[in-house]
């Protein structure tokens, strides 16, 4: 059977693992949509090539390592499939009486959690604890909370033993990483976009980790991986403001090397300091188009990484349709090219993302990125509060 682009990026390096990038309990019915959007005579061999990435039935011959989920991915599992998250609610609602809106969205997000890391579980005790993790979220909309993320982290943790943790790149986010690091609490730090967050993760997770041993705590089930936002950088920002005001014409092949270039140097600095953790890499395009050519640098200019790519299935239906030609090759060595660099350094939102001291902890909470991402990661949530609100109504009046 022919190999699909996904599969032919991993052959560059065997460390490299690519995720689902949304809750598990809708692989069966995106997939079954995507086989039937497809050519008759491409739909056998695309049926393959899913079921290759992930078989419900025999979940530890996955080719997904893992899972990343957030509040806007578990909102279109309720929109995806309503009525069976609505029993689930239900069912909650019956075990639990009296509960208010808010305890019983977190019910309904950690019972959503659960199942997913349970279908992973395959995968988790077959490559011996090192892939099949599945994360799940703190709330939020409490990225400034260190107590009440370490209450959420706690909980999500003892779901089941292949729950990481997601947490928010903001200051309070890192002491919160570093506290569960030495508990041998495996973490995500998310909402991640610039060098100085990342390497503040990288240095957390190094420190709980040095706790955890001098405590004699079993490690032998955690692991730590840290996302980069990589396309929200660019996007959600102030670059193209920023380069606007400053004359500067940037095209949007400078855009993708200015968050190629963040991730490469965060990705290099991880590897040269021993730093127990990993790169991840999500919110990746199918960019840029040159010549009418599309590519997707954010894949083709990191293979060869011992990285991370997680995928939401938007991104996985675009990827089979563009790069379905591709010839991965190594590329995670390549440097930016010194025109397009110093270009991109001219510009204060950029060259304070690429310093490693271009921002203080202090300042990570109020970065642009982080500000827009949390705030629609929030506003999908209260959509999930909103949800079983309607349907605690319905059973409780």
């Amino acid at each position: 059977m022919k190999k699909n682009p996904l599969e032919r990026l991993m052959e560059t390096h065997p460390g490299l693992e690519i995720w689902w990038d949304s809750s598990p309990l809708i692989y069966t019915s995106w997939s079954e949509s995507m086989v039937k959007k497809a050519p008759p005579e491409r739909a056998n061999e695309l049926r393959e090539q899913l079921r290759r990435l992930y078989d419900p039935q025999h979940p530890e011959e996955a080719l997904f390592r893992g899972v990343t989920t957030n509040p806007p991915l578990l909102l279109q599992v309720i929109k995806a499939r309503e009525s069976y998250v609505a029993q689930l609610v239900d069912d909650l609602i019956d075990q639990n009486p009296c509960l208010d809106k808010e305890a019983l969205f977190w019910l309904t997000y950690k019972e959503i959690v659960r199942r997913g890391a349970e279908m992973y579980m395959g995968v988790f005790q077959r490559s011996q604890y090192r892939y099949g993790y599945l994360s799940g979220q703190v709330d939020p909309r409490a990225l400034r909370d260190k107590e009440k993320m370490i209450s959420q982290a706690l909980e999500l943790a003892r779901l089941s033993p292949n729950v990481m943790i997601k947490v928010p790149g903001s200051k309070e986010g890192y002491e919160v990483i570093k506290v569960l690091t030495s508990k041998g609490i495996s973490t995500n730090n998310t909402l991640t976009f610039i060098l100085p967050q990342l390497m503040a993760c990288a240095k957390a997770v190094k420190e709980g980790v040095e706790i955890a041993k001098q405590n004699g705590v079993d490690l032998t089930r955690w692991r730590s991986v840290i996302t980069h936002m990589t396309a929200r950088f660019g996007d959600l920002g102030d670059l193209r403001k920023e380069t606007e005001s400053l004359g500067i014409d940037l095209s949007e092949a400078d855009i993708r090397w200015a968050e190629l270039a963040i991730f490469k140097k965060a990705y290099h600095l991880v590897k040269e300091r021993n730093y127990p953790s990993k790169m991840l890499i999500c919110s990746m395009r199918i960019s840029p188009i040159l010549d009418g050519k599309k590519y997707c640098w954010h894949l083709e200019k990191l293979a060869g990484g011992d990285i991370v790519f997680t995928c939401p299935p938007s991104f996985i239906e675009a990827v089979f349709e563009s790069l379905d030609g591709t010839d991965f090759r190594p590329q995670i060595d390549e440097e930016v090219p010194k025109a397009v660099l110093d270009k991109l350094l001219r510009i204060p939102y950029f060259e304070k993302a690429y310093r490693e001291d271009g921002l203080t902890p202090d300042e990570f909470n109020q970065h642009p990125a982080l500000v827009a991402t949390a705030i629609e990661f929030s506003k999908a949530t209260e959509g999930m509060v909103g949800f079983v609100a309607k349907r605690l109504a319905a059973k409780c009046g």
